[in-house]
């Protein structure tokens, strides 16, 4: 999405709002900048003028000694050596001032806009992430929202400071000599042009680098989240390879931009030494014809490198605000995506559902194109156990989506306890599921805390009740930290059993009345199955329940089938009856 330059600013300076107490601290401090800036040449002035020369001190400096007072040769370069000491004690210190203050806004900056940025993309659909992939979000989050704080901190802040500064060396120069005020400021147009004409340029290679970067970090993301594929296959090198075209692309795009960079500042050094050049040429002339001193002329050429200081910073940043705006619409043009699943403007509270399901005539199309589930209509009743069987592809895990409104249909309406789940509220409804996956997640976190994860005030006595009703106080209980252990990323601490029993735990103290069974024991040996199936048949009770599975022994505890094929429902088993087992074997194989 291409934002204009003033809808990306006005935007960023809405998000900073917050801070902005601190930002204007910042903005006010950067005024402390003219007076020092000016201070600085005045003491090599005095030196020359009055302790090499014959002009007297200036009043201002005599205003803080006796009216008597006669400056000797050796008073002056006190004098001049004291200035010196004095406007570098103050800058110093305005420098760790500012410095600490630009520090602490911009890192609080940075955390809102990142948090901001990450509970946005919670909220958006499962569909967005399967589209996107998770590295573009992570890169966003980390990259591109630092952004901010380059743009509003150490971009816009430097060039208001610079603004000020060459504002403040101009008049100076003009009471001095208006000549030279002209010559100082010749070179701004030219300056102006060629900022124009390289952020352009900048802008659309910056768009390239971004993306390209991003690419690279989807390779990394990939490779090390399927690491034993990778190995499995001795892809490394591939992989290797991969990286390195997408790095070098990205690398390609760093190279025109540091080009771009590089022959704009040739020409601004230029611009800047031919109107140096013209200053001394009539610098000499006038200090020939005695119209100007020695000193107002080393003076008046001090200035001129702090007018062509601030007119390098503003030219420096202006053309890295475009790097920074580029960031900025990337994550704007994320924060703009619309939320599929939403909330209506006021949901009905929903504190237990009893597991009363009504489809009707349910559709879902995954990208408006692409139908993946066909006119669904059935109906559970409480307490039911629904085996859903099908082929790969068959629509099996987006019906579950649909039931936990990960997605939302896209005709038709599900309705839960006769209420269309549209209207409850979403926080609310999603609290009346557990989930037990193939392979369960785990977050790197203690054990305790992750069987707490659906009840994060739980007790610990809840905690090791969930534990034993999931077969999983046993083993928890033999590693020396126990319930203190650390999981490791996603787990990996522990066998595929161990995590399992700890998913089931987290269902049990979650207490919720509907459970999501997705193929729960695929992956397990004979051992781990039966403590874990012992688990489940304790878990189930009382529970609406959907079951994912391909295991015939599993589908005999279900009261109801349901048979999807390519989207469609092509069957609704009623089990009631043992002598139905046959039929509900055969459907089963036929669809495998």
């Amino acid at each position: 999405m291409n934002f204009s330059t003033s809808y990306l600013l006005k935007r960023s300076f809405d998000q900073a709002r917050p801070h902005w107490l601190y930002i204007a601290g910042i903005f006010i401090c950067n005024f402390f900048t003219v007076p020092i800036t000016l201070m600085k040449p005045l003491a090599l002035k005095i030196l020359i003028d009055s302790g090499f020369g014959a002009k007297p001190v200036p009043n201002f400096i005599t205003f803080f000694f006796p009216s008597n007072y006669e400056f000797s040769f050796a008073s002056v370069i006190g004098l001049s050596i004291s200035l010196v000491i004095f406007v570098a004690l103050i800058d110093n210190i305005y420098i760790v001032v500012i410095w600490l203050l630009n520090t602490y806004t911009g890192e609080r900056l940075v955390r809102d806009f990142r948090l901001h940025i990450f509970n946005h993309i919670q909220q958006l659909s499962l569909a967005y992430h399967d589209r996107k992939g998770t590295a573009e979000s992570v890169y966003k989050i980390q990259y591109d929202a630092y952004a901010i704080r380059t743009l509003i901190i150490e971009n816009l802040s430097p060039i208001l400071s610079s603004f000020i500064t060459l504002t403040g060396m101009i008049v100076v120069m003009l009471n001095i000599n208006w000549h030279f005020a002209i010559i100082a400021c010749s070179v701004i147009p030219p300056m102006a042009i060629l900022i124009r004409f390289s952020s352009k340029k900048l802008k659309k290679e910056w768009q390239k680098v971004k993306e390209n970067e991003s690419n690279a970090m989807s390779v990394i993301q990939e490779v090390l989240t399927s690491l034993r594929v990778v190995k499995a296959f001795g892809q490394e090198n591939g992989e290797s390879g991969r990286f390195m075209s997408k790095t070098d692309m990205a690398m390609k795009g760093q190279l025109k931009v540091a080009w771009i960079d590089a022959s704009f500042y040739f020409c601004i050094g230029m611009t800047y030494a031919i109107g140096t050049a013209l200053f001394i040429f009539l610098g000499a002339k006038y200090v020939y014809s005695g119209e100007m001193t020695l000193g107002e002329l080393t003076m008046v050429m001090t200035y001129l490198g702090q007018i062509y200081g601030p007119l390098d910073t503003i030219s420096r940043n202006l053309n890295e605000v475009q790097s920074s705006l580029v960031s900025l619409g990337r994550v704007y043009s994320l924060l703009d995506e619309e939320k599929e699943v939403k909330e209506i403007a006021n949901p009905v509270n929903f504190i237990r559902a009893n597991g009363l399901f009504e489809f009707h005539n349910v559709s879902f199309h995954y990208k408006k194109e692409t139908s993946i589930l066909n006119d669904l209509s059935f109906k559970i009743y409480p307490g039911d156990r629904v085996g859903i069987i099908g082929s790969t592809g068959a629509g099996k895990s987006t019906l579950i989506s649909l039931i936990t409104r990960f997605y939302d249909p896209t005709y038709g309406q599900i309705l839960v306890d006769g209420v269309n789940i549209k209207e409850y509220k979403l926080s609310d409804y999603r609290k009346q599921f557990s989930i037990v996956l193939q392979e369960p997640v785990l977050f790197s976190t203690t054990i305790g805390e992750n069987i707490a994860y659906g009840l994060p005030n739980a007790s610990k006595a809840e905690i090791t009740e969930a534990a034993k009703m999931a077969n999983a106080h046993n083993f928890i209980i033999n590693y020396p930290d126990g319930y203190d252990t650390l999981t490791g990323e996603r787990g990996m601490n522990l066998s595929g059993g161990e995590r399992q029993r700890i998913s089931i735990a987290r269902a049990f103290i979650k207490n919720a009345p509907i459970l999501i069974l997705d193929e729960p024991t695929s992956s397990l040996d004979v051992k781990n199955e039966s403590q874990i199936m012992e688990a489940m048949e304790r878990l189930v009770k009382g529970r609406t329940t959907f079951l994912i599975t391909h295991r015939l022994d599993m589908l005999n505890s279900c009261n109801i089938i349901l048979h999807l094929e390519k989207g469609c429902l092509e069957e609704i088993i009623i089990n009631n009856e043992t002598d139905t087992i046959a039929r509900i074997k055969a459907t089963f194989l036929s669809s495998i």
